[in-house]
């Protein structure tokens, strides 16, 4: 998962920034890892850890959902999520769980109806992650309760783990539709592309 994500996610960004240093995307995601190593104190359960990557994130880093320029296409990328301090819900769990990963958390996108997660199976009782919202631990009732307020239906498969290609095709769409909405309608079809291009890959290697 993690090697898909990032790469799937540099790979973005250097569509838009052909001469983008990777590899200081790379190191800045280290440095934030080994930060949280610092902090964390063993043996330390997958809750715990998770209380030191939101201290490390949102309090000490000052990392944020960008409420008043959600649609601003730079909030999808993830080197400017790390320059900037802030994005969108999908790009925070995308930076979320870069972290984790190198500090040994196995956590797992979740992909809701209008919204994006990080779930923990891991102990006894799962619980979900809002990266947009500070970090804050949300049990699956929760979750549950907040999809009915945006008048869905919540159904138990809204909570399985969502495939990395479909992060990056979901991606691809929020900045297809935020290009569209600041009227750049060539890098909107771009990113159009690029999910018809994910698309026909995935139908290609089901088959």
């Amino acid at each position: 998962l993690n090697y898909e994500l990032e790469s799937g996610s540099l790979m973005i960004a250097r569509t838009v920034r052909p001469h983008l240093d990777t590899g200081a995307c790379c190191e800045a995601l280290d440095q934030i890892a080994q930060r949280c190593r610092e902090l964390i104190i063993e043996p330390s359960s997958t809750r715990a850890k998770c209380r030191v990557i939101n201290r490390i994130l949102y309090h000490e880093m000052g990392f944020h959902g960008n409420v008043e320029h959600y649609t601003d296409p730079d909030n999808s990328f993830i080197d400017q999520v790390l320059e900037r301090r802030r994005g969108i819900p999908l790009s925070l769990c995308t930076l979320y769980l870069l972290i984790a990963h190198r500090i040994g958390l196995e956590l797992e996108p979740i992909g809701l109806p209008g919204h994006f997660m990080i779930g923990c199976f891991a102990e006894e009782r799962p619980f979900f992650i809002d990266a947009f919202d500070g970090g804050i631990f949300r049990s699956p009732e929760e979750i549950f309760v907040f999809l009915r307020s945006q008048d869905l239906s919540p159904q138990l498969s809204d909570l399985a783990p969502t495939p990395v290609r479909e992060m990056l095709c979901r991606s691809c769409r929020n900045l297809a539709n935020h290009y569209q909405t600041s009227g750049a309608t060539k890098e909107s079809k771009m990113f159009d592309g690029f999910v018809t291009d994910f698309e026909a890959i995935y139908a290609k290697n089901m088959t």
